[in-house]
Parts: C-alpha cells; sequence; structure tokens
C-alpha cells in the first residue's frame, strides 16, 4: 500500500464492525488506520493527520461527537463520517450542523461505506484543488491589491515591478475610477521605502490659497489661521512615497514651486524663508490629457517631463472586459461571503456595460446588488437600473408588428412570455424572474398558452 495515499482512520470500540470496516475500505485500495476509543482515535489523528475519520457517535469515555468537536478545534481540513443508530440519527444531523461531512446509518452495505469514504474524498480532493487552482488565478491575476487577467493588466503589474525597484518619478495616466491610488500605493509597497510613509493629497481638492501650505508646510502667522507651524505632505512622506493626485488641477503659479521640489529635494514652508532638505519619492497621477494642458497653457511643460520620467497608462474597464468576471468575483468575496453568486444572465448584463465610472463604478454596482439581493444568486433583477436600463433583449424572429386595426392583447401577452422564455434558455424560474412576476404566475401563463419549449429556427 502507497504510503502516499490519504490515511482513513476508523474509530469505533465495535471490533467485528471495526474490523470488517477495515477489510473492506482496505480491499477498495484505501490506507487504514483503526483505534477502539475516541482516545486512542485522537492520539492517531494528531500524529497522523488523516484525510477522513470514520467515528461512531456512541462510545464510553470520550464519544464521537467529542471526537468530532476537538478534531475540527485543531484541523478544519479533515473530513469526518459518523457512525450512527435509527436511534440517534437526530444526533447524526447535529453533529452535521457542527462540522461533520457525512453519516452512516448502522446496519450498512460495505458498498454505501465505500461509497461515503470516496465521496468524502473527492470531496477534499476537489476542495484542494480549487484551493490550488484559487491560489494560481489569484498569483497571475492580482498584484499588491490590483485584480485583472487581461494582458493590459498584465503589463501593468509588469510595468509596476520595474519602476518599484527604482526612485524614479512616475507619472499615471488613465480616466477616473481605473485605480490610480491603487497602482501608486502598489509601486510603494514594492519598493525599498515599503517601511516609510506613504502619503496621498489630492490636488484637486485643496482650495489654491492652502495647497502650497498643504504640500510645503507654514510657520505660524504666516498667514491668517496659522496658529501654529505645521508640516506639509513632503515631510510627511519624507523617506517615503508622495501620491499627487489630480496634480493637472494644480494651479499654475504653484507649479514653478513644485518643480524646483523635483529638481533639488529642498522645500521652504511658507512664511520660514528657509530651505528643507526631504527624501521623498513623488507618484503622480492625472486624469486629464496633460499633453493638451500644455497647449492649453494650463499645465508647465518642464513640469510634465520632470513628472513623467516613467509614464504609466491605465486601460478603462470597457478596455478590459475580461477582468469584469474575475472583478466581480473579488467584489462579492469582499461585501459578502463565498456562497453568494452571480447569475450568469446578470454576468453578462455586467460584461454589456460600457462603465464610465470604471472600477469604483463597477464596485459600487456590486456592493449595491449585494445589499438590494432578494437570495444567494445575484440575478438581472438585482442590477442597478442605469445597467439595467443599457440591457438589450435579444428578440426573437417573430417580432410583432401591429397592424392599423388592432391586434389581441393576449397574443402580446403570450409573445413576451416566449421571449423570456427563450432568453433564459427555457428556465422558468429565470424566466419569471426576467419578468417580474412569480414563478407560479409565470407557470399559469405557459399552461393558458399551451407553451413548451420549441424551435424558432
Amino acid at each position: 500500500m502507497s504510503r502516499n495515499k490519504p490515511v482513513v482512520l476508523i474509530i469505533d470500540d465495535d471490533d467485528s464492525l471495526r474490523r470488517v470496516m477495515e477489510f473492506t475500505l482496505h480491499e477498495a485500495g484505501h490506507r487504514v488506520l483503526t483505534a477502539a476509543s475516541g482516545e486512542d482515535g485522537l492520539a492517531i489523528f494528531r500524529s497522523m493527520e488523516p484525510a477522513v475519520v470514520i467515528s461512531d457517535i456512541q462510545m464510553p469515555g470520550i464519544s464521537g461527537y467529542d471526537v468530532l468537536k476537538k478534531i475540527r478545534a485543531e484541523n478544519t481540513e479533515t473530513l469526518i463520517v459518523m457512525i450512527t443508530a435509527f436511534a440517534t440519527v437526530e444526533q447524526a444531523v447535529k453533529a452535521m450542523k457542527d462540522g461533520a461531512f457525512d453519516y452512516i446509518t448502522k446496519p450498512f452495505s460495505k458498498d454505501e461505506l465505500a461509497m461515503v469514504v470516496e465521496r468524502a474524498l473527492s470531496f477534499r480532493g476537489l476542495k484542494n484543488e480549487n484551493a490550488r487552482l484559487r491560489q494560481q488565478l489569484d498569483d497571475r491575476n492580482s498584484f499588491d491589491h490590483l485584480i485583472g487577467i487581461s494582458d493590459a493588466m498584465q503589463q501593468v503589474f509588469s510595468m509596476v515591478r520595474r519602476v518599484a525597484a527604482t526612485d524614479a518619478t512616475v507619472l499615471i495616466g488613465g480616466e477616473s475610477g481605473t485605480g490610480k491610488e491603487l497602482v501608486a500605493r502598489a509601486i510603494h509597497n514594492n519598493s525599498d521605502r515599503v517601511d516609510a510613509p506613504f502619503v496621498p493629497i489630492n490636488c484637486a481638492a485643496i482650495p489654491r490659497e492652502l495647497l502650497e501650505s498643504e504640500l510645503f508646510g507654514h510657520r505660524k502667522g504666516s498667514f491668517t489661521g496659522a496658529v501654529s507651524d505645521r508640516i506639509g505632505k513632503f515631510e510627511q512622506a519624507d523617506g517615503g512615497t508622495l501620491f499627487l493626485d489630480e496634480v493637472g488641477e494644480m494651479p499654475l503659479d504653484l507649479q514653478p514651486k513644485l518643480l524646483r521640489v523635483l529638481q533639488g529635494m529642498e522645500i521652504e514652508p511658507v512664511g520660514s524663508g528657509q530651505l528643507r532638505k526631504v527624501d521623498v519619492r513623488v507618484v503622480a497621477a492625472s486624469n486629464i490629457n496633460l499633453e493638451q494642458a500644455i497647449d492649453e497653457k494650463r499645465f508647465r511643460e518642464d513640469l510634465y517631463y520632470r513628472l513623467s520620467v516613467v509614464p504609466l497608462s491605465l486601460p478603462a474597464l470597457r478596455e478590459r472586459k475580461e477582468d469584469i468576471p474575475v472583478l466581480t468575483r473579488f467584489f462579492l468575496n469582499r461585501y459578502a461571503d463565498q456562497k453568494l453568486q452571480m447569475a450568469d444572465e446578470a454576468l453578462a448584463a455586467l460584461r454589456n456595460y460600457d462603465w464610465p465610472g470604471n472600477v469604483r463604478e463597477l464596485e459600487n454596482a456590486i456592493e449595491q446588488m449585494i445589499i438590494m439581493r432578494q437570495g444567494d444568486l445575484l440575478g438581472i433583477e438585482d442590477l442597478p437600473d442605469k445597467i439595467n436600463s443599457h440591457r438589450s433583449v435579444p428578440r426573437s424572429s417573430a417580432v410583432v408588428n401591429l397592424p392599423a386595426d388592432g391586434y389581441p392583447l393576449a397574443e402580446l401577452e403570450k409573445e413576451a412570455v416566449v421571449q423570456a422564455l427563450e432568453y433564459c434558455g427555457w428556465n422558468q424560474t429565470k424566466a419569471a424572474r426576467f419578468l417580474r412576476v412569480p414563478r407560479h404566475t409565470l407557470v399559469y401563463r405557459m399552461e393558458k398558452y399551451e407553451l413548451k419549449k420549441v424551435n424558432r429556427n
């Protein structure tokens, strides 16, 4: 017997039954260990970590239920099958609620025993394989909270890895909601500066009269309201990374001061008159075309070239729609749990939408769907109205053209039901959701119009 085979541990105080089970599972090709008591079984469990434990519920000393609780407390991977008599089925059901994989009722056949063990081992194998594939997928599809399987995002991951190893100034371009700050944080987190501060500032969110003080600091009394000394973002980020978001919105008269800091890494707090040395890596971002802003005299060309030593452009979500399923799963896991699923037609609707707000809009949509959901399967009826209004339902070849002299309402209703059924693959539950009626209403209409699955071709 190969020692690489998973171990099945049998715990039962009935010697004859234990031997029969051992023989049966040996014959089925399993590696089997046995114990005559809960105490001995736990000792073997702790030394061997079996894949499956089969334990009788009723045993002297430590009961099978106690064995279950102790194993569950120590190991979440081992699957436990409880053996019960008819009189204790209720206990077995309770045991399953508390973490048992399955139970088998005495008297049972050899085939029943073999099947429950095979089912447990198959489940364990699938679980391990899913975990392995999920880890591979996570490794391949994400990088420091950035998610994507598309070629465009793989290129972004590669670029981030390369620039993180340097101190070069980076200019991140991309539409609002594409994840520019996430990229900036990824650069910082994968650099030698990771243990120093990452300091973000939104240049568009701060009034012009306060922005200089926010960036460079000020001295007490340097302007009205400056009641004490204050260090700016550059000093806060000393040794680390400063993220200048929406740098294209910086007032033109402040841009030369930023340029001087980038050239010499010296700041002059407002009202100080003295220069201070800083060691800061600058990452900037803009959702406007800075080259166009230069042409329009709204942004300095020399500052642009100083910021864009390494330009990095983020794709819009509509340009990488193959990432929508993995992003959707990521947000479902973040805001809900593994049980929540997205129906295929709802996912198709998400992929068909253009996402002007990019990943941020998708995240908000998923969160809204989770809050407003009607069950554990998110369907098209859970989609935000804005996305639903962009959906185009495929029409069948029998689109109704209304004649001038009128058309029976019943025929229109029948055609609507047929089209909904065809769109949902004749799945009555999905079609009822699509039509926003109870399922029994749809079934009644199908019976009324004698509707069965038909081929329109």
